[in-house]
């Protein structure tokens, strides 16, 4: 297998969401080091103006689409002969968040937050190892790592992202793909709109889409295969150390021994 090839001239990035806040500030951080960006998003006017506008080819997606995924990249390998790295960035959150709780708009924030990402990496992974290796970037939240009852749907979805990132961990990297998942805490996105006059009226900070986006390059450029790293304001990029569960143990008291077969590669 030959070496991944770093962000820069000759490299391609696909960027799921790629016209909100961390898809623009990504872009430039991208495009900055001479990658070719694809930006993919829903299909409008906007959308293809921005993308433009960033100088990013545009690509039209439904990230809950599952054919769709794999068209993308298809397209993106037709078009640019490589993919290197796909940012999977798309995400929404709950438009209310009282007591009820809406199924249908639960079911919606994980299909897009959770199953967006499934699909973006089942059809990312032939085409970045085809092209030596590279990265996956999935953009979780704090929300994943310390839920939110306010959006329980959006807490569900991210807390499954990560865990699926560091479930597929062992299996990417044998393809010479590091995945990771970038987990920031409130951010100065189109996300918190409804709400950003709560954080105005409490004088707390909220992450620059900027900052979020630097921590996606060094996920790409350093990231270690399963990490979850957190980005809080005044604190940085942290990776995020998750506490152990209790082991097994034997009728004798001593620590069980998990069987080979249903072991991940690192621990064999």
């Amino acid at each position: 297998m030959t070496s991944p090839t770093p962000p820069g001239p000759g490299s391609v990035a696909l960027i799921t969401g790629g016209t909100g806040g961390f898809g623009r500030a990504l872009t430039t951080k991208l495009r900055d080091r001479g990658v070719t960006v694809v930006a993919a998003d829903l299909d409008t006017e906007r959308n293809r103006a921005v993308a433009q506008e960033l100088g990013a080819s545009f690509v039209a997606l439904d990230v809950a689409d599952r054919a769709a995924n794999e068209a993308v990249v298809a397209q993106v390998e037709a078009e640019h002969g490589r993919l290197d790295a796909a940012y999977l960035n798309a995400g929404i959150s709950a438009a209310k968040s009282d007591d009820a709780l809406d199924l249908d708009e639960f079911m919606r924030v994980v299909e897009i937050d959770l199953f967006g990402v499934v699909y973006g990496v089942q059809a990312a992974r032939p085409a970045i190892a085809r092209a030596g290796g590279g990265a996956i970037v999935v953009t979780a939240s704090l929300a994943g790592l310390s839920p939110m009852a306010t959006d329980p749907g959006y807490s569900v979805a991210k807390g499954g992202a990560i865990a699926f990132v560091r479930s597929m961990a062992p299996r990417l990297t044998r393809d010479g793909i590091t995945i990771t998942a970038i987990c920031p805490g409130f951010a100065d996105t189109a996300i918190i709109d409804r709400i950003r006059h709560e954080f105005e009226a409490a004088s707390f900070p909220v992450i620059p889409a900027a900052e979020v986006a630097d921590a996606m390059v060094m996920a790409w450029t350093d990231g270690e295969p399963g990490a979850a790293y957190v980005i809080q304001p005044g604190v940085g990029t942290v990776p995020y150390r998750f506490k152990g569960v209790p082991s097994a143990k034997t009728p004798t008291g001593e620590t069980a021994v998990v069987p080979e077969a249903l072991r991940p590669p690192s621990m064999r």
